[in-house]
């Protein structure tokens, strides 16, 4: 059976090269594009009155060099500063302000500060007595909550002050009123604003950012001067993922269809009065969707538009690709004939490229893991980018002296005049003071616009980018930082090591202990190749059914295997789980297509999974040679003790059809390491993965008698295989009924008690307090509600949201998961699948029914019988015990709390369930608090709650949500065996002869 791909849905590109390429590589090019190139001891004599002004004259306590030297992020004050800025402004309810402002202030101690800088920040909200901020719960007097509501007043205060030194204006006409007010005192200052915000996520949100951008335009433009080039005027800075829902490379089509048009509107309001309009820069793996509209808008610029040059991008030197992103864009201007700018910044979302890059066991890094590889790519970047000055307008945004002095001497060595300098509102002001006094050259301030409660994503980044140590912003106004140090030349430094990552690449995230899982990026054309290729071989083979007599036959085999194979040495059996960890890895890509045949897995979810069977292999085979070691335990002399652990016998182990690749995988694992052997019964539906993960298996060397594959229905194989009187064990993952009728089977026999392991569902809640930004916590409720069409154990099922905040969060969500695309799991812009057969479909079906006269529906109907798909649904409750049963789809049901958010873990802890919560909350210690009080195997704080990694968050719960042990953690495999302690009488045979020699 073929499943052709009529082509790949992402444009294949050459145009840029692997994203994930050795950085030691990369390193190397960008030095030598700088050979000869720059003469740094006068870049360094340029900067160095700059750094003396600046320091004896620094600028005022708001500006960011200031603040991180008083607050560094890195200390308690700097992060509460920090956390407070993020939330405080935006939380609506007085009691979660309260709850919020003691968690932070407790935390820090801000009685070493300046007096000027106490006075700056509202001596009210540092220097109030503590004993005015209730802990966390405790339930405040009238007397002190007047204080406590003082304090919150002044931290505000406080806070309204910081947010203002960022955001340059509350609206657009606020800020090109203060933007005047700058240019009278220097009067080539320009400025590119900024309308602060979150990306969207609804379509209502891209609307609403849409109009933002065009009425910025408009007062933009009746300040300018349309006969001016775009670099004199004042500009526009936007986000594509602003603009649309959904600004995603499996979305390409559907972007390049819905989104062009509205930034094309934009542009020709830009050309019209001569503005620069800047796509700012965002994550990586959108990077070639960025270039693709991009294209688009040039085109359509050259066109109709073909004396305006004010259309930018911008660029982020931290990428390994940068330099040839420059060529690109440059190659842009010249096959449609149109000039264009450039915005060179060094990069605000390095944290998350490098998380990113571990959590999907990328090849490499996309970008530079230490400051000032960055700072050489920086100055690479800007040589080319002067070299193309023909087609670009280059605009440097740095507040590095350093840096400007090197980019303003490789200009002079040009004689290059299209370009100017940036830097960001609030931030550089010193340096810049210095810069202008000396140098000819235009300067554009990146200005923020919106209201302080929507500064959070913004400052948090720039904080987060400029806070480091290694910052040149931060050691700038640390006068311990010796000239030499602060202007050294990055060429040089990189010179003094090898290139190699900062830190161990994304294979080596675990140590030595064992290797992680290779993954591949959807995002990158290469990658796509592979799965789509292995999609055009696919088939899913028919696998028989055996009987219950074939059940009963095996398991006799299986018991007159255990000896030769428990007693194999664990190293032994470890090797062959690696092996074939090996082998599943270099077949990750005919594995993913299987899964997403038989199993209907989009091939994210397919990766993910392949990737979780390996770390399985690995964990457990590590893991083993550990805990099967013998121990000597302490006793008296003349006795030697020995602790050791050993199989059991024939183990039965029961997968599910959700994960049927790594959940089998990881149950057989686990039984085969310990020296047990193994009946394996897959789910009915996912036989072919099952088979395929055996003959892995197989090949590295486990026996065929010491892992058999019963394939055949639960009632017949599987109940056989849990009656029989060989049977030592069983471990099983599937829902609740099942698992209590494998209990009542196990405890009906006669013989030895047999082990039971049962991981089952749950209904798994998320409380969301009003602290909690709406953004992140629509991002975490679709992805655990949604993704993988909701067919997750660990899948949300329940929101709670607080009453002030519940409407905008519920329409956010509503939005969200009307942008998702429902469909056919092999294309890749599919967000939710199909359920898994006609008896998922129907339990599904009527659950909704069950809803749709007891709920409130909050999303149109989607069901479609005939390719059992469902359409994202969710309904508001009024009371917890009404989401008493698991809906093993994508339903999400949504309530409304107030009070105390205690008294609703406890009724989830109630519902008897206890397998997923997920905590939505910027108060540390409520999040402790809540985690503590719950009843449930993981929590997670602060993100969505699928994706357990092994070894990272070992998986399981209890109450009707299973047995325990957790799965993938440092207490699994003891379950699988029994104990034996060897004593030894050592004095038997003379004595202890070690006492003698003491």
């Amino acid at each position: 059976m073929l499943h052709p791909i009529p082509q790949d849905p992402l444009p294949r590109t050459d145009r840029l090269p692997d994203p994930y390429r050795a950085e030691p590589a990369v390193l190397a090019e960008r030095r030598s594009a700088l050979d000869g190139a720059l003469d740094w001891p006068a870049v360094r004599a340029s900067a160095e009155p700059w750094v003396h002004a600046v320091r004896e004259n620094p600028p005022p306590f708001w500006a960011m060099e200031r603040l991180l030297t008083e607050y560094p992020i890195s200390s308690h004050e700097g992060l509460a500063l920090m956390r407070l800025a993020e939330a405080l402004l935006r939380v609506p309810d007085t009691e979660t302000a309260i709850a919020l402002t003691a968690d932070q202030l407790g935390r820090a101690d801000f009685e070493g500060a300046s007096d000027a800088v106490i006075a700056r920040l509202s001596s009210a909200a540092i220097a109030l007595s503590k004993r005015w901020l209730p802990a966390e719960g405790e339930a405040p007097g009238l007397v002190a909550r007047l204080g406590a509501r003082s304090v919150v007043a002044a931290t505000l205060r406080a806070v309204q002050l910081l947010g203002r030194q960022f955001v340059l204006g509350e609206d657009i006409e606020d800020a090109l009123r203060r933007a005047e007010a700058g240019r009278r005192a220097h009067p080539t200052l320009r400025h590119s604003f900024d309308m602060l915000g979150e990306g969207a996520r609804t379509e209502a949100d891209a609307a609403h950012y849409l109009q933002s951008y065009r009425q910025a335009l408009e007062a933009i433009a009746r300040h300018a001067d349309p006969m001016r080039h775009p670099s004199l005027n004042d500009g526009l800075s936007i986000k594509l993922s602003a603009l649309h829902p959904r600004y995603e490379p499996a979305q390409h089509e559907r972007v390049m269809r819905e989104l062009v048009p509205r930034v094309w509107a934009l542009c020709e309001r830009a050309a019209q009065a001569s503005l620069n309009l800047t796509i700012d820069a965002e994550e990586v793996e959108r990077l070639e969707l960025s270039l693709d509209v991009f294209e688009a808008l040039a085109a359509r610029v050259a066109r109709e538009y073909p004396l305006w040059e004010g259309l930018g991008l911008a660029l982020q030197a931290y990428q390994t690709r940068a330099v040839e992103l420059i060529d690109e864009v440059a190659a842009i201007g010249r096959r449609h004939g149109v000039r264009l700018m450039c915005r060179l910044v060094k990069g605000a979302y390095w944290d998350s490229e490098i998380k990113r890059a571990q959590e999907l066991g990328l090849p490499g890094y996309p970008v530079f893991t230490r400051k000032h590889r960055t700072d050489v790519s920086y100055l690479a970047c800007a040589r080319a980018l002067l070299d193309a000055d023909d087609v670009v307008f280059a605009q440097f945004a740095t507040h590095n002296a350093g840096t400007i002095a090197a980019v303003l001497q490789m200009a002079r060595q040009r004689g290059s005049t299209r370009f100017e300098l940036q830097r960001l509102h609030g931030m550089g002001e010193g340096v810049y003071r210095e810069v202008l006094r000396d140098v000819d050259v235009g300067c554009r301030v990146y200005a923020p616009v919106g209201a302080h409660r929507d500064l959070l994503a913004y400052l948090v980044r720039r904080l987060l980018e400029n806070g480091a140590n290694s910052s040149f912003v931060h050691q700038l106004a640390d006068e311990s930082v010796g000239m030499e140090a602060l202007l050294e030349s990055p060429m040089e430094r990189c010179a003094s090591e090898d290139g190699k990552p900062a830190f161990a690449l994304p294979a080596r995230l675990y140590g030595a202990q064992r290797p992680n899982s290779e993954g591949l990026d959807p995002a990158v054309a290469e990658h796509r190749e592979r799965l789509f290729a292995a999609w055009r071989q696919v088939a899913v083979p028919r696998v028989p059914e055996a009987s219950a007599g074939e059940a009963s036959a095996a398991a006799r085999r299986a018991a007159e295997a255990f000896d030769a194979w428990n007693h194999r040495p664990v190293a032994e059996r470890a090797a062959v789980l690696r092996r074939a960890a090996d082998a599943m890895q270099a077949q990750l890509p005919p594995l993913c297509a299987l899964l997403v045949a038989e199993a209907r897995k989009t091939w994210p979810d397919a990766i993910a999974e392949v990737r979780e069977a390996i770390d399985f292999l690995r964990y457990y085979a590590t893991e083993a040679e550990r805990l099967l070691a013998p121990v000597e335990l302490p006793g008296p002399t003349g006795e030697r003790n020995t602790l050791r652990l050993h199989g059991r016998g024939a183990w039965v182990c029961i997968s599910p059809w959700n994960f049927p690749l790594a959940i089998f995988t990881g149950q057989v694992a686990a039984a085969l390491v310990t020296g047990n052997t193994v009946l394996a019964k897959p789910a009915e539906q996912t036989p072919a993965i099952a088979r395929e993960a055996v003959r892995l298996l197989h090949a590295a060397g486990v026996p065929a008698e010491v892992l058999q594959l019963l394939h055949g229905p639960g009632e017949t194989v599987g109940a056989a295989l849990v009656a029989e009187p060989a049977v030592a064990g069983v471990v099983f993952t599937g829902s609740t009924p099942v698992a209590k009728a494998i209990q009542r089977a196990l405890a009906a026999k006669d013989g030895p008690i047999v082990p039971l392991i049962a991981e089952t569902g749950g209904v798994n809640a998320m409380l969301v307090d009003s602290s909690a930004l709406p953004e992140q916590v629509v991002d975490a409720v679709v992805q655990s509600a949604f993704r993988s069409a909701g067919q997750r154990c660990s899948a949300l099922r329940l929101l709670c949201v607080h009453e002030s905040i519940a409407d905008g969060v519920i329409e956010m969500v509503r939005g969200a998961a009307q942008a998702l695309v429902v469909g056919d799991p092999a294309d890749l812009a599919t967000d939710v699948g199909p359920l898994i057969d006609a008896e998922a479909f129907d339990g599904v079906a009527r659950h909704l029914a069950r809803l749709r006269t007891t709920a409130r529906a909050l999303l149109p109907e989607g069901e479609d019988a005939a390719t059992h798909t469902v359409a994202p649904q969710l309904f508001e409750i009024r009371h917890v015990a009404e989401a008493s049963q698991e809906i093993f789809g994508p339903v999400l049901q949504v309530l409304r709390w107030r009070g105390d958010p205690k008294d609703v873990i406890a009724q989830v802890n109630a519902l008897g369930y206890g397998l997923t919560l997920g905590l939505q909350t910027r108060i540390d210690s409520r999040a402790l608090a809540l985690a503590a009080q719950a009843r449930a195997g993981n929590v997670y704080v602060n993100r969505n709650t699928i994706g357990a990694v092994v070894g990272v968050q070992p998986f399981g719960g209890e109450g009707l949500s299973g047995t325990g042990p957790k799965a993938g953690g440092p207490h699994y495999l003891p379950r699988f065996c029994a104990e034996q302690t060897l004593t030894i009488n050592t004095t038997a045979a003379g004595g202890n002869v070690a006492l003698f020699s003491a």
